[in-house]
């Protein structure tokens, strides 16, 4: 009779060894699924995340902020860059406080509305570009900038265009 009960015991145990043993078996192989569906991920990202800084340079290659020939220009004449590119853009903007038509943008608004420039982008030191609308019609405007030695600021319309209405 002991032995019989040693006998279960030992088969129960030996059949409890080897359902741990798939069980612990499936769990490390699900784990490892995972974990390279999660590498996969992370390459992926990785890719995604290099095309992407990729993009923002190309985007900012024609950008002020990161222009550092265009950035001496104004330090060499002393002036505080951060202060200088604000001020440079609230004065564009004023220009659209003036009363009657917009004196920069060539086009004439719709009736009971006024252009206004709505998007301002540096170039660099002496070119901006910018985007103009009076609701209904829309276009961008090409300018030159100077700061003349009087410590005046000056825009040049170079090249407009409006967008066809539909």
């Amino acid at each position: 009779m002991k032995q019989r009960i040693f006998m279960y015991l030992f088969v129960f145990s030996a059949l409890l060894v080897l359902f741990q043993y798939v069980n612990s078996k499936r769990v490390f192989e699900d784990l490892n699924n995972k974990l390279e569906d999660q590498k996969l991920k992370s390459e992926k990202y990785k890719d995604s995340l290099e095309t992407m800084q990729n993009e923002v340079l190309n985007l900012s290659h024609f950008n002020l902020d990161r222009n550092e020939d265009a950035i001496s220009y104004f330090e060499n004449d002393g002036y505080n860059v951060d202060e200088l590119i604000p001020f440079i853009k609230d004065e564009l903007y004023k220009l659209n406080e003036i009363k009657g038509e917009h004196p920069i943008v060539p086009y004439a608004a719709s009736e009971g509305r006024k252009m206004l420039i709505n998007t301002v982008k540096m170039l660099n030191h002496k070119w901006i570009i910018a985007d103009f609308s009076d609701g209904e019609f829309w276009g961008e405007l090409f300018l030159t900038y100077e700061i003349t030695e009087d410590k005046q600021l000056n825009f040049s319309l170079i090249e407009s265009f409006l967008y066809p209405f539909d």
